[in-house]
């Protein structure tokens, strides 16, 4: 999510025009319309500052990216994949296996 995005949504999550946005971090409403609209973008720290005035707390998410592998690790993850896919039936039984009882 872009900073315009980011702003836009806490502004709105919390209720809060672009004045009190703008009152609440300190800043005028022309610049918080100004990173909303995209024209301007906001440094981490002004972010930051601009989403906590909302009542929204800036977490970063880092997930790792498949690498390229240079040396075959990932061919050999696609093989062991495989092994153990090859593990697990591919259909489902018809008839599941259970004890037999003679009739009473």
């Amino acid at each position: 999510m872009d900073a315009a995005t980011t702003i836009t949504w806490a502004r709105r999550e919390a209720g809060l025009t672009l004045r009190a946005l703008a009152a609440r971090a300190g800043t005028s409403h022309a610049t918080i319309a100004a990173y909303e609209a995209g024209r301007k973008v906001p440094n981490a720290d002004t972010l930051q500052r601009i989403v906590s005035a909302a009542g929204f707390d800036l977490s970063p998410s880092l997930t790792r990216s498949a690498a390229p592998a240079d040396d075959g690790a990932r061919g050999r993850e696609l093989i062991e994949a495989l092994e153990l896919a090859a593990l697990f039936p591919s259909r489902p039984r018809r008839h599941l296996d259970r004890p037999r009882f003679p009739a009473a």
